[in-house]
């Protein structure tokens, strides 16, 4: 059975709790589309999040990496189409506030997802999920880790797919936060699994 290598976040920034971290860990361990998940959570830290990610495709050696992030404020599931090689933004967690750095000084501009994101999105959309390709990853930690696993697949391993998966906030972020775009926690799990099985046909 193929592996697969499913990353989510800790809580960052006011988001108090973090869906994706809820998904993986529920996900962590079972079997879809051909695929035996495993589960792993990331630190929101420019200095650790991308060095913990490549620690675990190495000792899992997936076959494919999803990683997914939260974007409070979008209303649709967004599959990245480009990570580039640039962390900008917030603080993370431990305070670091980058700007205009590299993500690797010898990596190349930007790399395009491996995912089978275009029938990702039909397929989410036939089942009644709002989605569609997004063209930026912003700079922050979602993009940095995504371009990380990228980066290595493209180096290491060229067979192995990879891409980032943002999702909208659960309802409980959205009733903490009063004014975002919610979905329900069983709608972003599920939009994951369907993401998962298009990964298994294609």
């Amino acid at each position: 059975m193929k592996k697969l290598l499913l990353t989510g976040f800790e809580p960052f920034l006011s988001f108090t709790v973090n869906p994706t971290m809820r998904i993986v860990e529920e996900l962590n361990g079972l079997e879809i589309s051909g695929y035996r998940v495993y589960g792993r959570v990331l630190t929101v830290d420019f200095a650790s999040s991308g060095a913990e990610l490549i620690a675990h495709m190495e000792d899992i050696n997936p076959d494919a990496v999803i990683s997914l992030g939260l974007a409070g404020g979008r209303y649709k599931i967004t599959p990245e189409r480009i990570a580039i090689n640039v962390k900008d933004g917030a603080a993370d967690n431990q305070g670091r506030v980058p700007v205009d750095e590299s993500i690797d000084l010898e990596g190349q501009p930007g790399y395009f997802s491996t995912l089978p994101i275009r029938p990702m999105v039909n397929k989410l959309i036939e089942e009644g999920y709002p989605a569609e390709i997004s063209n930026t990853a912003g700079t922050y930690l979602c993009n940095n880790v995504m371009y990380e696993a990228l980066h290595f697949a493209q180096t290491h391993t060229p067979n192995m797919r990879a891409g980032f998966i943002h999702i909208p906030a659960s309802h409980e972020l959205a009733i903490q936060h009063g004014k975002i775009p919610s979905w329900s926690h069983e709608d972003l799990k599920r939009s994951v699994e369907i993401c998962i099985g298009v990964l298994g046909e294609n």
